[in-house]
């Protein structure tokens, strides 16, 4: 096995831990392309470390004079359209996707369309055009190997299962740091509160939508689209220890978890070496040790996008499309101290009310709705500030 892969988001955290199962085993991967948002200098030492020869950047203002960072010959790709002709590059055969938001969306229907296999991590693009997604998937028998850890789980469970013999999906959440919270303690929390997430290390965006239980409200979406269940087929539970990470419960009442430590790297190298395993290099659970796993209900109204997403599900709209988009908008108004940590979860369900029966009806309809709940959710977030 011997993979040339692109990887887009390459300086974020999954981008890193990426390039650290890469680092270990060089003999089995060539990187051929990375690309990344605003960060030019790290793309740069990247670029150097694994003698990357192509390297896009999406923000065309960000690279400007930054072209000597790089070794001479080095091949650019500058803007959304460069970065879609960078995931089609012929010496490719995967693309690694873990651009934050739906800014990546155009570049992973490009891999699609070039036929790379995909390892997706970018969860908002899914769950904003995941039947397009899907679709152009199975018209180019391009397969899709999902990187967040509790889908990544359900896909090692499901190896040798057809769906017919599904009953539920179970996802695990870690409840992130105000599990135990009260709701009026909850209104008080800080940004810097927040950000540090009990058990693991992320992005702070992703960071936050794990201590609202967004990022879970999102997988229940990618969940669907990925594995083609219905929604009401998938739950979530409580597990604070994130040892679990997902877990499928088959027609016969039988369950098979996956476990591993919390560590990104675990799901990541199943995706890069799939079909194969990589040998073991990082420690695994030692069960003595570990002791108990729990598992509880999660609480809606503590978390209550977990019960709006169910909401915008039912609708069958682009309803999931604007959720993103306005918990997007929402989140970056808290890490910014312009309003507080409850009033995420608001500023989506008031978002919501406006655009809720829109109809999903191309790529097209799910980018404006996109673009105006943006609109939308920044107007009402200025009536807490």
């Amino acid at each position: 096995m011997f993979r040339h892969i692109i990887i887009f988001g390459a300086t974020g955290s999954i981008g890193t831990s990426t390039l650290n199962v890469i680092r270990r085993n060089r003999h089995h991967f060539s990187v051929v392309g990375i690309a990344a948002n605003t960060n030019v200098e790290k793309l740069a030492q990247i670029a150097h470390e694994f003698s990357v020869p192509n390297v896009g950047i999406f923000d065309k203002h960000a690279f400007t004079g930054k072209d000597s960072l790089f070794k001479r010959g080095t091949h650019f790709f500058v803007g959304e359209d460069g970065l879609c002709e960078l995931a089609q590059l012929s010496e490719a055969t995967a693309v690694s996707m873990a651009m934050a938001g739906i800014a990546g969306l155009k570049p992973t229907m490009a891999a699609i369309e070039g036929k790379k296999t995909l390892l997706l991590a970018s969860k908002e693009i899914l769950v904003a055009t995941g039947k397009f997604v899907m679709e152009s998937a199975r018209t180019n028998d391009v397969q899709i190997l999902p990187v967040d850890s509790e889908h990544n789980a359900i896909f090692q469970c499901l190896l040798g299962n057809g769906n017919d013999f599904i009953d539920r999906l179970i996802l695990t959440a870690s409840g992130g740091p105000f599990r135990n919270f009260s709701r009026q303690e909850m209104e008080n929390i800080s940004v810097e509160q927040a950000l540090r997430h009990p058990v693991w290390n992320m992005g702070k965006k992703i960071t936050v939508d794990s201590a609202t239980m967004a990022n879970k409200a999102l997988e229940i979406v990618e969940a669907k689209w990925l594995f083609d269940v219905p929604s009401d087929h998938i739950d979530v539970v409580i597990h604070p220890e994130s040892i679990v990470h997902s877990m499928v419960k088959f027609c016969d009442g039988s369950i098979i978890a996956q476990m591993c430590p919390p560590n990104m790297e675990y799901p990541i190298a199943n995706c890069l070496f799939f079909p194969e395993r990589e040998r073991l290099a990082k420690p695994s659970i030692n069960f003595a040790e570990q002791g108990r796993l729990n598992f509880f209900a999660p609480d809606t109204t503590k978390f209550p996008h977990l019960a709006i997403i169910r909401r915008c599900l039912e609708a069958d709209s682009n309803a999931c499309a604007v959720f993103q988009a306005a918990n997007e908008v929402a989140v970056d108004e808290f890490l910014n101290h312009r309003i507080k940590f409850t009033q995420i979860s608001e500023i989506v369900a008031k978002t919501l009310d406006i655009y809720l029966g829109e109809p999903m009806t191309s790529l097209k309809s799910c980018e404006e709705s996109v673009i105006k709940a943006r609109s939308t959710a920044k107007g009402i977030a200025k009536e807490f500030n």
